[in-house]
């Protein structure tokens, strides 16, 4: 960190001690909630998300040839396998806007294009197909198909839009000066590799797969119920995996680079979940900014309801389903049907943690290129679908 950031965070916390008025009830509330949020995501979703997405970051920047990044995501790939494979990604990982960083910054720093990885970091929070489903049986079939139909033309065309926005920085880094190492260099076979990978994704998705309602199908209760069971067994194949296959100087340069991202990510990832929870709370729990305020603003479907939706879905914090159930409750408080659909469209990818940690690795300019279009096409996606549903 550098020395004027550390001082910069050294004056905000004396200046929020000095000056915020913490005997105001309201002010000790939204406090009380901003650290009972931080405890619940990390009772839920750090050792289960997010560890095993940092791992894989990290097994990503060591053990995944550059070559095989630049050839599918980089900026000189085939357009139409890059954005295939970026915007269908959230179908494997089912994870958060948070736990998604990771693997973004592994595959962005490994030398991915801009496009491929921004629609790599949309979809993999926004085309969960369980959530999908989920938004189908509660809030109907036209909302789940809305939610999964907008999702995957929005991680393309939103991939699209910063790839011609930053075409300039894109075609620099890829006339950089990248070390591509030879494919035998390890001596273990792409199977192998692939194997290795494919491993830790299924860790982190059955690790993280979330609790299905009582109206969810047998199939997805039936995985919830064996979950362990499957990561327990996992882990012993990895285990196995990496004493056959890797040497003690390549697990060590794994472990590095995975510590690497946790020193990048969880100090401002910590720091966004303190702020959303100040300002908005948990679902059910008041906060700053109560939710029925919320409520009483996106009704109908007007500009101002969707754009309202898609800001404040853009600045909460949803953990893996959660959206809908939250949902159902603001329809029920009179949101309109649009405004439903552009926070959908919003809130699983965005976050105001999210915001803040591809800050830090895109810097402002474009991350705010990207926050904006998202904000943008799920207001319009939710002014167009609330035309025709009421």
């Amino acid at each position: 960190m550098k020395e004027k950031t550390k001082l910069f965070w050294l004056i905000a916390l004396f200046l929020g001690a000095y000056f915020i008025p913490w005997a105001d009830p309201k002010i000790r509330q939204a406090g009380f909630e901003a650290f009972m949020m931080l405890q619940e995501y990390a009772q839920e979703h750090v050792l289960t998300c997010l560890i095993p997405a940092f791992f894989i970051a990290g097994a990503i920047a060591v053990f995944v040839s550059q070559a095989a990044v630049l050839k599918y995501f980089g900026a000189q790939a085939k357009k139409v396998l890059a954005y295939s494979v970026a915007s269908v990604s959230g179908t494997v990982l089912a994870v958060c806007s948070c736990t998604v960083l990771p693997l973004f910054a592994g595959i962005y720093t490994r030398g991915a294009g801009i496009g491929p990885a921004t629609a790599f970091l949309y979809s993999g929070p926004a085309i969960n197909v369980l959530a999908i489903v989920l938004t189908a049986r509660i809030l109907g079939w036209q909302m789940g198909l809305a939610r999964a139909i907008g999702a995957i033309i929005f991680a393309v065309v939103i991939g699209l839009t910063m790839a011609f926005v930053f075409r300039k920085d894109d075609a620099e880094r890829a006339a950089g000066n990248f070390y591509l190492p030879d494919e035998d260099d390890t001596g273990r076979s792409l199977a192998k590799n692939g194997l290795y990978m494919l491993t830790m994704v299924l860790i982190l998705v059955f690790a993280a797969f979330a609790k299905p309602g009582p109206d969810a199908a047998a199939i997805w209760k039936g995985i919830f119920a064996a979950k362990w069971i499957v990561t327990a067994g996992l882990l012993v194949i990895l285990a196995g995996m990496l004493k056959a296959w890797f040497k003690k100087e390549e697990l060590i340069s794994w472990v590095d680079a995975t510590w690497g991202f946790v020193k990048q990510i969880a100090p401002l990832l910590a720091i966004g979940v303190i702020a959303a929870g100040f300002l908005l709370g948990r679902p059910g729990h008041p906060a700053l900014i109560p939710e029925k305020y919320i409520a009483a603003l996106v009704g109908g479907n007007s500009l101002w309801a969707n754009l309202f939706a898609s800001v404040s879905g853009a600045l909460m914090y949803f953990a893996t389903l959660t959206e809908v159930p939250i949902l159902q409750g603001l329809l029920g408080s009179g949101m309109g049907q649009g405004p439903a659909l552009a926070l959908l469209l919003a809130g699983p990818a965005l976050s105001l943690p999210n915001m803040i940690v591809i800050n830090g690795v895109l810097g402002f300019k474009k991350t705010a290129v990207f926050v904006a279009t998202v904000v943008v096409m799920s207001t319009i996606a939710g002014m167009v679908y609330g035309t025709f549903f009421v």
